[in-house]
């Protein structure tokens, strides 16, 4: 089955057009214009409600439907054989019913109607479908109009308990001094001197080292080194080398071991003879100091540039800490197991997604799976709990909206539709080589520049999305969007003590994107799944 995004490639230019706005998860880029056209005229349906999140979808097709698509069918055969005496695509259709059959032509006619007709329906009656759905043709197998009905899960619609007392604790954007002097401390180390100590080892220490190793008990000569130095407290093949280190004196022999990092079921062992220990010896911190080995003279400006880049780095952090922790309390307000067509279908889409953006970096999938030593069912196994969390978030922000009776206005769907059309316009103007990139526009010269296209590119957007059922998704996640935003509006955020803190102050006022951040990355991933419906018409074909 493919579940494979058709993306708008979004382009990235000096002038960071649509900045501000959604990312390329948001709608505008999910749009798919190469979808099958359907024909939205009502079909005469119905919809039974089931248990366990079903419905069966009962669709009447009358025979003057059938005939047509019946005709359609043997063009299409003959377009894809040869028949003596005729051109291809030429013989007529008693020629083809003489050689081939009714049956066979009328068999490959329902294919196409029935998953013509289904489409139709479940956007006629707006049934959110979730999953494949299972066809038996009730009459007309044979002849005369069909009845058939189409049984299919669909996303379940839940109720959230606590939404509007939710807390998050994000770590204060607040400076210690400890966090001060630490910094500062990694500066003056660019000038330390090592000094040789007769004590044990401790945590911060060189320690020199005639080191051998061996892979599953055999020697490894690329694991052996004479005079090799290692700091106390840094990272190795083999973490344990750190707690085997400290204690040890001169002349003394350390042994560790591990797993491998790479191999599966591989263990590394390794003995060191402590050669050498020495300590670094920071020098004392002076202007002099300061201005040898920064732009500042003094230790005052020092701290002051010190505590402004620490607090300036918290602050750039929070708003993705913000998502993540909103996103796990809302999925933690879903008590319930979320449908595993739901799962699956977000597991596949991470890994497209993943795929897609090593492609763009020249790598193979293979080769990243290769690298990280991981099978595809690793992967997939890895993946399952993140998008479990995305899929329950999804369902959250659904019920929530429902609760608070929220709608979405046909003004908003068009400014929706109208940012989606200024994408491609800006996209075609860069296509003509009208836009100079290396030229930063503001924003009202970009709008200026994608005028005279805008009104034709909207029109073709929107007639798009008629055209493939896609407006009941836009609404969908127009609806995400208005919940998630009353969320964070409500949203009770405190530091590690439980000092509740402001929203709007932990944001940089140079940094006001930050704040749309918050919404686009708990609605990323919208878990409609339209591909789903096309493939089921792919399917039936």
């Amino acid at each position: 089955m493919n579940y494979t995004r058709r993306c708008i490639d979004r382009i990235v230019t000096p002038n960071k057009f649509d900045q501000t706005r959604k990312n390329e998860k948001s709608f505008a880029g999910r749009l798919r214009v190469h979808s099958k056209p359907v024909d939205f005229r009502p079909v005469k349906s119905s919809v039974e409600n089931l248990e366990d999140s079903k419905v069966k979808i009962s669709i009447d097709v009358s025979e003057d439907e059938i005939e047509v698509a019946i005709d359609d069918a043997f063009k299409k055969i003959a377009k894809e054989v040869k028949i003596p005496g005729f051109r291809q695509g030429k013989a007529p259709r008693k020629v083809l019913e003489a050689k081939f059959g009714n049956e066979y032509a009328r068999s490959e006619a329902l294919n196409e109607i029935i998953s013509d007709v289904y489409f139709q329906a479940i956007n006629q009656h707006e049934v959110d479908v979730i999953a494949q759905p299972e066809i038996e043709i009730i009459n007309g197998q044979d002849t005369g109009p069909i009845l058939f009905e189409a049984t299919v899960e669909i996303r379940p619609l839940i109720t959230v308990d606590g939404y509007k007392n939710i807390e998050i604790e994000v770590p204060s954007i607040s400076v210690t001094d400890e966090e001060i002097n630490d910094s500062i401390d990694r500066l003056r180390e660019q000038a330390a001197e090592r000094v040789e100590v007769s004590r044990a080892v401790a945590t911060g220490d060189l320690v020199t080292m005639n080191l051998t190793g061996s892979l599953n008990g055999e020697p490894e000569e690329s694991l052996t080194a004479e005079g090799f130095t290692f700091e106390v407290g840094s990272s190795f093949i083999v973490e344990t080398i750190n707690e085997a280190l400290i204690g040890s004196k001169i002349g003394e022999i350390a042994k560790f071991e591990g797993q491998h990092p790479n191999e599966e079921d591989s263990q590394l062992s390794f003995t060191a003879l402590v050669k050498k220990i020495e300590e670094k010896k920071l020098p004392e911190l002076t202007d002099e100091l300061v201005d040898e080995l920064t732009e500042f003279s003094t230790i005052e400006s020092l701290i002051s540039d010190t505590h402004e880049r620490i607090e300036e780095m918290k602050r750039s952090q929070t708003p993705s800490i913000l998502s993540t922790k909103l996103a796990e309390a809302l999925a933690g307000l879903v008590v319930d197991e979320p449908p595993e067509a739901l799962i699956q279908e977000q597991v596949q889409r991470q890994i497209q997604d993943m795929a897609m953006r090593m492609a763009q970096q020249g790598m193979q999938f293979d080769q990243f799976l290769e690298a990280t030593g991981q099978s595809v069912e690793d992967l997939v196994e890895n993946l399952r709990e993140p998008a479990e969390q995305t899929v329950k978030t999804d369902l959250a922000l659904r019920a929530i909206a429902v609760e608070e009776n929220m709608e979405v206005s046909e003004a908003e769907i068009d400014n929706e539709i109208e940012e989606i059309a200024k994408q491609y316009s800006w996209r075609a103007a860069i296509e003509a080589n009208e836009v100079d990139l290396e030229t930063e526009l503001t924003s009202e010269q970009i709008d200026e520049l994608i005028a005279p296209r805008l009104e034709q590119e909207k029109e073709k957007v929107e007639h798009s999305m008629h055209e493939h059922g896609q407006l009941r998704i836009l609404k969908a996640d127009l609806l995400k969007q208005k919940a998630l935003e009353f969320i964070e509006k409500s949203v009770k955020i405190v530091d590690e003590e439980g000092n509740e803190m402001n929203r709007d102050d932990l944001l940089l006022p140079k940094n006001t994107d930050k704040d749309a951040e918050l919404s686009e990355t708990i609605d990323g991933t919208d878990t409609n799944n339209p591909d789903q419906e096309e493939d089921s018409n792919d399917d039936n074909e």
